[in-house]
């Protein structure tokens, strides 16, 4: 799982408990996800088909920095489906994790789904590629 960005737990992302709130972590999931299978996909032209079973362990407090793991869990014709970890940075302790996010390519004249050409096999060496680039 590749951890690629982090977010600041502000005041105005608290609920009445004083942690980061359910729907404002899934809202940074889903554009975390889109982010990454924007990039994996080369093209924007896509939209959030499903989101799995979301499980919170542990809260995220004012203050706290969270970072976001993706990975690819399969490619079909017109989708990818992913997983989303989101974990404190400084304790590494799960906060959440969200299961098969499923987004689908779409056709952008006709808003139809459309093949992306991508296999998973392909996805993977492009990712080697991209690290190797980085020298990482």
């Amino acid at each position: 799982m590749r951890f690629l960005s982090r977010r600041l737990v502000m005041p105005s992302d608290l609920n009445y408990a004083n942690a980061l709130f359910g729907g404002r972590a899934m809202e940074w999931i889903d554009e975390e996800a889109a982010i990454f299978v924007t990039c994996q996909l080369e093209t924007n032209c896509l939209v959030t088909k499903h989101i799995g079973e979301i499980t919170f362990e542990s809260p995220a407090l004012q203050g706290d920095i969270v970072e976001f793991g993706l990975e690819t869990k399969s490619v079909g014709r017109t989708s990818i489906t992913v997983s989303c970890l989101v974990r404190n940075k400084a304790t590494k302790k799960t906060i959440c994790l969200a299961d098969d996010i499923v987004f689908v390519t779409l056709d952008p004249e006709t808003r139809k789904p459309t093949p992306h050409g991508k296999s998973i096999e392909g996805l993977k060496k492009q990712t080697e590629k991209e690290l190797k680039s980085l020298n990482l």
